[in-house]
């Protein structure tokens, strides 16, 4: 049976999730009118197979990481999202059943979020698939949170837990590690469930644009995140390792292997809001963000200077890192 043209695909798996603004794909643009009083955030990420999922994982859950990474861009600004575009550039092998899965986890996670699917591009890879959304938000004008404008004196905050996800990761390129056997199955599927299904904070954005004086996402993990963000103001950090939140099953995996802290606060797809705030803003900063039940915890505190960000353990030692986050290179 022959497969379906281009413009069958469109018809028949994309058009359904078009928003308004995506003339139902049916021309060589979409059309997007901000709000009164707002600017436009646009952020844009890849994810290829091999390289940030693996070709066997859920096609479902594939899409839910290719938008949710965007999303949480999109979270760390302040932003709200008003749609994407979608470019799917499919490897030779690709099945209609494999696309069928993905636009049903793609129409999930876009509806969760009200992020309609306002274009984009569908072509043959040549080699493993690739995945590139690009997604628009707004905020209020002038109001954008960006990463370089924490001040020395600020505290740092970070949302959820750090670590499941790279801890997933682990397991799932090696589900017999020895470490793994000892821990009972609702934690090792809670873990993996954590990388395969990031969690973009947006129910954060009106929160972070009212007390945070800079934020970012936590993609490539805590350590590396956090020096990047002092290196765009020029300033360092410190911070108290006992402080960071990690979830039950995270504990439950470095109580089997203590050595695994390292991959938690190095391994990245973690997906949280890292912040800074004056500290008079804090005690607001954390009230709202447990309303909108997205928690917040105090880490550390930006310093003056440029060297790197010094992570204490409860004994006031300095904790190196072999390797500060995940490199795309």
């Amino acid at each position: 049976m022959p497969r379906p043209t281009e413009d069958e695909l469109i018809a028949r798996y994309f058009a359904p999730l078009a928003g308004a603004g995506g003339l139902s794909l049916r021309d060589d643009a979409a059309l997007l009118t901000p709000r009164p009083g707002h600017d436009l955030v646009l952020t844009t990420d890849a994810v290829v197979a091999g390289v940030h999922y693996f070709p066997d994982d859920p096609p479902a859950s594939i899409a839910c990481k290719a938008l949710s990474v965007n999303l949480s861009d999109l979270a760390a600004k302040g932003a709200e999202p008003r749609g994407f575009l979608l470019t799917l550039a499919l490897s030779d092998d690709w099945t209609e059943a494999w696309l069928a899965g993905f636009c049903t986890g793609l129409s999930e996670a876009a509806a969760l979020a009200s992020c309609p699917l306002l274009g984009g591009d569908t072509v043959r890879a040549g080699g493993p698939t690739l995945l590139s959304i690009t997604a628009f938000g707004e905020v209020p004008s002038g109001t954008m949170v960006q990463r370089s404008t924490a001040r020395i004196g600020d505290r740092l905050l970070v949302s959820g837990s750090i670590g499941d996800a790279a801890l997933g990761l682990k397991l799932r390129q090696n589900p017999s590690a020895v470490w793994g056997d000892d821990l009972s199955i609702p934690v090792r599927a809670a873990l993996i469930d954590r990388y395969l299904h990031p969690r973009a904070r947006l129910p954060l954005a009106p929160t972070l644009r009212a007390h945070a004086r800079a934020a970012m996402d936590v993609s490539d993990g805590l350590v590396g995140d956090l020096a990047k963000m002092m290196r765009a103001t020029h300033l360092s950090a410190e911070v108290e390792i006992e402080a960071i939140p990690l979830s039950d099953a995270a504990r439950a995996a470095l109580a089997v292997e203590p050595d695994l802290l390292d991959t938690a606060l190095t391994g990245g797809d973690d997906y949280e809001i890292l912040c800074a705030a004056d500290p008079a803003e804090v005690p607001a900063l954390r009230v709202a963000a447990a309303r909108a039940g997205v928690p917040l915890c105090e880490i550390g505190t930006v310093t003056e200077g440029g060297a790197p960000p010094v992570f204490r353990t409860a004994d006031g030692h300095v904790r190196r890192f072999h390797s500060g986050s995940f490199s795309h290179f």
